[in-house]
């Protein structure tokens, strides 16, 4: 009888992977391992578990902390042999006290580096709004960044509004490259508005994640 293609494969321990993503902004909270009962345990609390290794049991992300990880949604890979959960984290995920586990490069040697980096977290988004940050704090010399925070926040809402003008007529011509090209201008622009106001990408990721799922238009008042 041929295994279900739909099965998923554990190796000879009866474990499986699971990489915990944040579903906000797509940052990989931590990876643990998963048997057959943290599986069902999981689905059934919308809390993440996992099967302790060390300590041969099973066990709820958060227990002791109180920092549960809480299910958004559940994927499995290609080979049936990873799980990735999307999940809502409540305060930081890493014993240590980091948001995330991952926090350390890894050098061209292949030693794991001791200063501490975000780097890992989130996208290019969060890259640039970084890099923005070092510019705001650490002025250079012919940066374009310098340059416009040096002009003070009226001249870095002036290249919104000039940027999103520049969106609108993009748009109206159709041209497709065209218009990818002023939204990342304008994202960027966006993103010095945020290092202007010291304002991280993830309190903008939470207030579009209340709205996730939500009607578009606000409820009435009664009597109104």
């Amino acid at each position: 009888m041929s295994k279900d293609s739909r099965s998923l494969t554990f190796d000879g321990r009866g474990l499986i992977p699971a990489v915990i993503q944040d579903w906000l902004d797509g940052t990989v909270l931590m990876v643990g391992y998963m048997n057959q009962d943290a599986i069902m345990k999981t689905l059934q609390t919308r809390s993440v578990h996992f099967w302790s290794r060390a300590r041969q049991k099973l066990w709820e992300k958060g227990e002791t902390s109180g920092h549960y990880l809480r299910v958004k949604d559940l994927f499995v890979d290609c080979d049936r042999d990873t799980i990735l959960v999307k999940a809502e984290p409540a305060g930081p995920t890493c014993h240590t006290g980091e948001r995330a586990c991952f926090f350390s490069r890894l050098d061209d040697q292949g030693f794991a580096g001791d200063v501490r980096t975000q780097e890992a977290w989130g996208g290019i988004l969060e890259g640039v709004l970084c890099i923005i940050g070092r510019r705001r704090d650490q002025p250079q010399p012919g940066s374009y960044t310098t340059t416009l925070f040096k002009g003070g926040h009226d001249k870095i809402l002036k290249k919104v509004a000039e940027e999103a003008g520049e969106v609108l007529l993009a748009s109206k011509g159709g041209k497709r490259e065209e218009i990818i090209y002023e939204v990342a201008d304008l994202f960027f622009h966006t993103l010095m508005v945020l290092g202007y106001h010291d304002i991280p990408l993830q309190e903008i990721y939470r207030e579009l994640g209340k709205r996730f799922g939500k009607p578009g238009l606000r409820q009435p008042v009664e009597g109104v």
